[in-house]
């Protein structure tokens, strides 16, 4: 089986001992050798920011953008930087991982729509747009009192802008209101790229049926997020539990709307998936729920690499 998953932390990581941690190999969820183990295609790494703990959110994303293509240069002849769906062939083509450049944190904006250009030109496809603080763009999910306050006028502009550049618009952690905002002002599918079911486990960082129905119209998706939080399980993280999830989420918006989000390096320890190189065992549980070859597919990597073909440019 192949695998994308669109949203891990392992940057982050490695930037707390830049010279002794490494991707190619490390104690992380995430290296290339435990990308090679699981066969996967494409992994989304963030350049997470946390808003209110950083002095220039803009000078900390692109400081941890330049570890990140460090390690790609290190690691050329295993895993490259993929900006599109004919560049992710390539890559596999040659045998190559790809690898996709995300921020977390619409803040590293500094509400300016030049930056957001020069991100994109830098090889950034996709923008989570907030993290857990409000910041130009609009207002987490964190906190009730910002459930109903939406985009900014700057992020409406800034959905437009990702809409013309061709980049992936990332719902999760945005208010609720701020979900239904992109909704109505994108013209092409937007993504939570790791974020689970209410109707399952009721916490606002997972989406709401009506949610999820509008994200699957819009021809987006959605990528399990392996957090014991969000699956509902206090004391680990469990494959059952995400099973629960999936089977939810299909029977609201249809198979095509489920990917992977594993949230790996950003997680809590306790994970039945170890690593990325366990992914297998996800599969395992599906095909014992009776899910077909062909779901479980889409599952996957199907659905996320349509989303790449139909967005990034």
């Amino acid at each position: 089986m192949r695998f994308i998953d669109f949203h891990c932390d392992t940057i982050l990581q490695l930037m707390t001992e830049r010279k002794a941690l490494h991707l190619n190999s490390n104690r992380f969820c995430v290296d290339i050798e435990k990308l090679r183990r699981s066969n996967s295609m494409a992994q989304f790494f963030a350049l997470y920011i946390n808003y209110r703990g950083e002095k220039d959110p803009l000078e900390t994303c692109l400081e941890m953008a330049d570890k990140f293509f460090e390690e790609l240069a290190e690691n050329e002849r295993e895993i490259s930087l993929a900006r599109n769906y004919n560049e992710v062939m390539a890559n596999d083509k040659q045998g190559k991982i790809s690898a996709f450049l995300t921020i977390e944190e619409g803040g590293a904006l500094k509400g300016e729509l030049y930056h957001l250009r020069n991100f994109y030109r830098l090889g950034v496809r996709l923008i989570t747009l907030t993290w857990n603080y409000p910041n130009e763009i609009g207002y987490p999910n964190c906190h009730p009192e910002f459930k109903n306050l939406g985009l900014t006028g700057f992020g409406e502009e800034v959905v437009k802008e990702m809409n013309h550049l061709g980049m992936l618009i990332d719902v999760s952690h945005l208010s609720d209101q701020g979900f239904y905002d992109v909704a109505r002002l994108s013209k092409r599918p937007f993504i939570a790229s790791h974020s689970n079911a209410r109707g399952v486990t009721n916490h606002s960082r997972n989406l709401t049926d009506e949610m999820i129905r509008i994200l699957a119209e819009k021809g987006g998706v959605m990528g399990i997020n392996f957090e014991k939080e969000f699956l509902g399980n206090p004391l680990q993280s469990r494959v059952e539990d995400m099973v629960r999830h999936i089977r939810h989420i299909r029977n609201v918006g249809g198979i095509d709307v489920i990917a992977i989000g594993s949230d790996f390096d950003g997680t809590s320890p306790e994970l039945e998936i170890a690593d990325i190189s366990e992914l297998g065992k996800l599969v395992i549980e599906l095909k014992k729920n009776k899910f077909n070859e062909d779901e479980i597919e889409k599952i996957c990597y199907k659905n996320g690499l349509r989303v790449i073909k139909d967005v990034l440019l």
